[in-house]
């Protein structure tokens, strides 16, 4: 059974946020709030979380999943930004977007595109993500919280601790998140290419 967490959404507690890095780093899989919608999170090398991910969400091996950073700095280590790409990306963290990018050697095949080699990335605007990701001291590997056949994502944390209390070990709940996933920009091609829009103003994209 999943455990449930309530935490205040501008000062989450500190022992919380603690237990729920601990679970992540013992190879559990996690839900927990973003600045758009839930999402699916586990430790970067958790093969088994992946698979897990993979199961809730009936995905294929194109997927690209998506490394939650904590600020630049952290995102820098994982993919490649030449300058004119980081200007960009600069600009639009943190915020409502996720970045496909040339990855680094530092993120494990498993989680890479099959044939760009490339990996989602992003920086949340979110005190109780932040908080998480900064007391688990690396990206946390994430996929937006959309079962299949649903148009939305679920914005209750109960209702997700009812549906999903077999196949995820704790929910983390700050209140409703609303249901819009990020925006998607690919800058694999060196030109920004929007994917998917969503919560992000895609904008200064285009």
């Amino acid at each position: 059974m999943a455990k449930y967490f309530d935490v205040h959404p501008e000062n989450p507690q500190r022992r919380t946020i603690g237990t729920v890095a601990d679970t992540i780093r013992s190879d559990g899989l996690v839900v927990y709030p973003t600045d758009s919608c839930f999402a699916l999170g586990c430790r970067i090398g958790s093969r088994e979380g992946i698979n897990r991910i993979r199961s809730i969400r009936n995905l294929d091996d194109r997927h690209h999943f998506t490394l939650v950073c904590r600020d630049f700095a952290q995102l820098g280590q994982f993919v490649h930004v030449d300058k004119d790409v980081f200007r960009a990306v600069k600009a639009a963290t943190p915020g409502s977007f996720t970045f496909i990018l040339p990855a680094t050697k530092e993120v494990p095949r498993q989680l890479l595109h099959p044939k760009k080699k490339t990996v989602g990335v992003r920086i949340p605007d979110h005190v109780v993500a932040q908080a998480l990701v900064e007391e688990l001291g690396e990206p946390l590997l994430s996929s937006t919280l959309l079962l299949p056949g649903e148009d939305e994502p679920m914005t209750q944390g109960w209702e997700i601790k009812e549906r999903l209390d077999h196949v995820v070990d704790a929910v983390l709940d700050s209140g409703d998140c609303g249901t819009e996933p990020t925006t998607v920009i690919d800058f694999s091609g060196g030109e920004p290419e929007i994917v998917r829009r969503g919560a992000g103003d895609p904008e200064r994209f285009e």
